[in-house]
């Protein structure tokens, strides 16, 4: 089979023909049809990221048709159409993921291929209004962001949510959630193309994060907020106390800006604050994120479609944080 191969941190994504996965008994074999990039993959390929190893498949989000079934597998998946969940041994407990919690595409072979094996629980059938790259663009981001609105900040219809930084998959994302939700949504961007094409997307308004005074605006448009999910950290995260509500949710799952800051205890206690560490998400999670997408009609933003030769060209356009939405691959 064909796949794009990561053979040193120096070195980029290669187009090589390599073995077919071969099948554990309780295992699967997913022709991909379209995978999708994380900021994960990135990371990756310029060596930044934990436990890596070479030759490595990296990728985490896909979606295909389910090709092969191992012999205890549930023969009911084959020649489904599937989405795969890229959390593997979550664990027993929906709060925090097992020690042995891996994530597919390292140091699993991942979804950058024409195929890919993974155990038969980790399937979910594709909603059928969505073609093969929204589907793809689903997994990774999708849970993250979900668990982040509703597993952990508990937002519901009519709450004021801040997405900070919107533009890549996990703000559109989260946007696209609370929208679905029924809350009144705000954004942060850099960029106020961006932020006009939030507004498209059901965002309220929009500020730019560059401006100095971007708290102090989205306090004046707002009074403040129950929820606020943020990337980024950095140097503005203390100015998230002052724009939250009493009783407001702050969740994080990224650090993109660097370290939180020194914050101000006493706001937090006194206004009953709450900052809430969230990553990826649990098997009850993604199974709520599929149902919501099938309710709710979802479909993901995608910026750019490449060809699997591409993914080099992917990966180069992620780290210049140009796109909105997901960077999808096509197989």
């Amino acid at each position: 089979m064909k796949a794009m191969v990561l053979e040193a941190d120096d070195k980029p994504l290669v187009l090589k023909e390599v073995e077919k996965p071969v099948l554990q008994a309780d295992e699967v074999l997913v022709q991909i049809k379209a995978a999708a990039l994380n900021r994960r993959d990135y990371w990756i390929t310029v060596g930044k990221y934990a436990g890596i190893k070479y030759p490595s498949i990296i990728g985490s989000d896909g979606a295909g048709i389910v090709a092969e079934v191992g012999s205890d597998a549930n023969k009911v998946w084959l020649n489904k159409e599937v989405v795969i969940n890229p959390c593997h041994n979550w664990g027993n407990h929906d709060e925090y993921q097992n020690r042995d919690f891996t994530i597919l595409g390292l140091p699993e072979n991942g979804t950058f291929a024409e195929y890919v094996k993974v155990k038969a629980e980790y399937l979910y059938p594709k909603p059928p209004h969505l073609s093969w790259e929204q589907a793809a663009a689903l997994p990774l981001a999708g849970l993250t962001t979900f668990r982040a609105l509703f597993t952990k900040a508990k937002a519901k219809k009519g709450d004021k949510v801040l997405i900070t930084g919107v533009g890549g998959g996990t703000g559109v994302f989260s946007l696209q959630w609370a929208v679905a939700a029924g809350c009144k949504v705000f954004v942060t961007s850099g960029s106020g193309d961006k932020i006009q094409r939030a507004k498209d997307l059901g965002a309220s308004a929009g500020v730019c994060y560059k401006a100095q005074d971007w708290a102090q605006e989205l306090q004046h448009l707002t009074g403040g907020f129950d929820v606020i999910i943020d990337s980024a950290l950095g140097n503005g995260f203390d100015k998230l106390l002052d724009i939250s509500n009493p009783g407001g949710r702050i969740v994080f799952f990224g650090g993109t800006a660097g370290n939180i800051p020194a914050l101000n205890g006493r706001k937090i206690f006194w206004k009953q604050l709450q900052i809430l560490g969230t990553t990826m998400g649990s098997p009850d999670d993604f199974k709520a994120m599929i149902d919501f997408v099938n309710k709710h009609r979802i479909t993901p933003i995608i910026d750019e479609v490449f060809p699997l030769a591409q993914a080099q060209k992917a990966i180069d356009k992620m780290e210049n944080s140009s796109q909105f939405g997901k960077l999808v691959l096509t197989i």
